[in-house]
C-alpha cells in the first residue's frame, strides 16, 4: 500500500515523502481510513510502530480545505491530549513536519516551563493543539483557550494517562468539547480502566488492533541475571566494566533509586545523565539531548518519563528494577534493535523480583537465557527479605481507660 491510496492532499504526500516515510505502517493501514471517514476509534498499538502519523495524517487532511484563517483569526479544531512533555513535543515535531507544506498551525503546551510564551502563541490562533492535561486546563480556566470549535479529540498514551492519576482531568476535557466531536484513542495497553473510559466517552468506536502487546523483536538478544538486592549496584558497574557497552539506557523504578544510580555512576566516572518526573522540562529536555548528541552515552530513567522517547542508535537497555507490569517490560527493551539493528536487554533480577519474571515470560511466551557466571550469584533458595518494624507495640496497655476512671463512680442517673 502507498501513502497516495489514502487520497491525501499533494502539499502532505509530499511532506511524508520529504520525511522520509516509504510506505504506511500496519496501524497507518488501518487506522487512516476510519479516521478519514469520521469514525471513533480504539486503537491499541505500541510506541514505534508510528502511530503518531496514524492520527496527525487525517488530521491534516481534514482540517487542510479550512487552513486559512477567517477575520477572528484561527480556531482550535485539533486537540490531541498527551500524558508527558516528552511524548507532546515528539507529537508537535511529527506535526510541523507533516503539515509543513500546509498553512496549518499547530503549537504544544505543557507544565514545568513559563506560560507567557504559550498564551502568546494561542492569542495569535492555532488549528491543532497538543497539550498535557494539568497546563490545558489551567490556561482554559484562565479563558485563554477555546475549546468550543473542537472536530477531533486524540487521546494518546491513554493507559498512561490513567496510570498517571489523569482520569479526570481527561474526562473533563472531554466535556469542554463539542458534543459532535470525532474521538480517537490510542493506548498500548487496553486495561480494563481504559476500556471503561473508552465506554463512557466513545461513540460506536471502531477496534483496531497491532501486534499483540506481548511481541518482543527477534534482533533483541536478552539475559537474565540473578542476584541479590544488596549487590545490584556492583553487578551493574561490573557489567559496564566487562560486558555492555556503546549507548545504554538504565530503568530503575523510582526517582530516588535513579538519583542513587546516578549519582554512583558519575563517581565512578561514567558519562551519565537522566530524566524522571521531578525534573523541570529543560533539564529533561537538555539530557535528552546530551544523550541524542553523545555527550553522555548513559541514561538512567523511569518508566514514566521515559514513554515516547524516540533513539534509534540504541545498543542496550539495562532493567535494573524488573517492572511489576509484563508489558512494561516489553515497551523498555523495545527501545533497542530498531529498523533492523540488534541491540541487548540485560535484566537483573533479585529475589523478590522472581515472580515478575515469571509473568514477563508468560507474556513473551519464551524463557529469558540466565547468565550464571558473574561475581554477585542469587542462592536459588534465596526468599525475598521482608523488612520488619522494630517497634513491638505500643507501651501503653491497650484500652484507653486509665485506672483511676476504671473505679467504680456514682452516676448522676
Amino acid at each position: 500500500m502507498a501513502f497516495s491510496d489514502f487520497q491525501l492532499n499533494k502539499p502532505i504526500l509530499k511532506a511524508i515523502e520529504e520525511a522520509g516515510y516509504l510506505a504506511p505502517t500496519l496501524v497507518q493501514e488501518k487506522t487512516i481510513p476510519s479516521v478519514l471517514n469520521k469514525k471513533d476509534v480504539i486503537v491499541s498499538a505500541q510506541t514505534g510502530t508510528g502511530k503518531t502519523a496514524a492520527f496527525a495524517l487525517p488530521i491534516l487532511q481534514q482540517l487542510f480545505n479550512y487552513q486559512d484563517a477567517p477575520k477572528k483569526g484561527k480556531k482550535i479544531k485539533a486537540l490531541i491530549v498527551s500524558p508527558t512533555r516528552e511524548l507532546a513535543s515528539q507529537i508537535q515535531d511529527n506535526f510541523k513536519a507533516l503539515g509543513k507544506y500546509t498553512n496549518l498551525r499547530s503549537t504544544v503546551i505543557f507544565g514545568g516551563t513559563s506560560i507567557e510564551p504559550q498564551k502568546d502563541i494561542l492569542n495569535k490562533g492555532v488549528d491543532i493543539l497538543i497539550a498535557t492535561p494539568g497546563r490545558l486546563l489551567d490556561l482554559h480556566k484562565q479563558d485563554l483557550l477555546n475549546l468550543d470549535y473542537i472536530q477531533t479529540l486524540v487521546l494518546d498514551e491513554a493507559d498512561l494517562m490513567l496510570d498517571m492519576g489523569f482520569i479526570d482531568d481527561v474526562k473533563k476535557i472531554e466535556r469542554l468539547c463539542t458534543k459532535e466531536k470525532q474521538i480517537l484513542l490510542f493506548s498500548a495497553t487496553i486495561p480494563f480502566k481504559v476500556e471503561q473510559l473508552a465506554n463512557s466517552i466513545l461513540n460506536e468506536p471502531e477496534r483496531i488492533e497491532v501486534a499483540t502487546n506481548s511481541s518482543t523483536s527477534k534482533n533483541i538478544n536478552q539475559i537474565l541475571y540473578y542476584v541479590p538486592k544488596r549487590n545490584k549496584m556492583e553487578l551493574c558497574l561490573h557489567l559496564l566494566r566487562n560486558t555492555i557497552k556503546g549507548t545504554i539506557i538504565i530503568f530503575r523504578r523510582t526517582k530516588f533509586g535513579v538519583n542513587k544510580l546516578e549519582e554512583t555512576l558519575t563517581k565512578n566516572g561514567y558519562k551519565v545523565d537522566s530524566i524522571h518526573g521531578d525534573k523541570t522540562q529543560n533539564l529533561r529536555q537538555e539530557a535528552l539531548n546530551k544523550f541524542k548528541n553523545g555527550y553522555v552515552n548513559i541514561l538512567i530513567a523511569t518508566d514514566v518519563a521515559a514513554r515516547g522517547i524516540d533513539i534509534n542508535e540504541l545498543d542496550a537497555v539495562i532493567n535494573f528494577d524488573l517492572p511489576n507490569v509484563p508489558e512494561t517490560y516489553v515497551h523498555r527493551i523495545g527501545r533497542t534493535a530498531r529498523a533492523g539493528k540488534t541491540g541487548t536487554a540485560y535484566s537483573l533480577c533479585s529475589a523478590d523480583e522472581k515472580n515478575y519474571v515469571k509473568t514477563i515470560q508468560q507474556l513473551i511466551q519464551k524463557d529469558i537465557p540466565v547468565e550464571s557466571e558473574h561475581p554477585y550469584p542469587l542462592d536459588p533458595k534465596a526468599k525475598p527479605i521482608i523488612h520488619k518494624s522494630k517497634k513491638t507495640g505500643s507501651k501503653h496497655k491497650k484500652g484507653r481507660k486509665s485506672t483511676a476512671s476504671k473505679k467504680k463512680k456514682k452516676r448522676w442517673y
